[in-house]
């Protein structure tokens, strides 16, 4: 676990919203393998801190689905279930502003914007490609970067 630093500065610079060291009541990293069975393991480790601390009270079933697809996508993708390639996951903790989780993979990337819609056209009926559609209903703001290899999801 990783607490704030002295070097921290007393506000935000601007940009997008960010969660800084100072006000958190917890920050955590973890890497895992990138092989399906990591992601249980993974998840109870992320919602056992989230509950822990108070951060999206009443918002765990968001967290957790949001956190789980996020991690089979990295896995699948990123990864190619791989267990030699490592999955980073950054969780951060205010009650103010809920809970900020990054999951970054060693992947090629994608553009989100190319993602076809699971809810329109032939995609209604395909077994699969409803993750990042999920994530982006569950969880309050979502954001995609590093060429596609990295999600930030925040849950207020």
């Amino acid at each position: 676990m990783t607490n704030d630093t002295p070097n921290t500065p007393a506000s935000p610079p601007d940009g997008p919203v960010e969660f800084w060291c100072r006000d958190l009541l917890v920050r955590f990293d973890l890497e895992l393998p990138g092989t399906a069975s990591a992601i249980s393991p993974a998840v109870e480790q992320v919602l056992a801190i989230v509950g822990e601390s108070g951060c999206a009270q009443g918002k765990e079933f968001e967290v957790e689905t949001s956190l789980r697809e996020a991690l089979a996508n990295a896995v699948r993708y990123g990864c190619e279930h791989n267990p030699g390639k490592t999955i980073q996951v950054s969780v951060a903790c205010d009650q103010a502003r809920g809970v900020l989780i990054v999951v970054r993979d060693p992947g090629p990337g994608f553009d989100p914007a190319q993602v076809p819609s699971p809810v329109e056209g032939e995609c209604i009926f395909a077994s699969h490609g409803r993750g990042i559609y999920l994530i982006n209903q569950l969880m309050d703001q979502v954001e995609f970067g590093r060429g596609g290899t990295e999600i930030r999801m925040i849950k207020r």
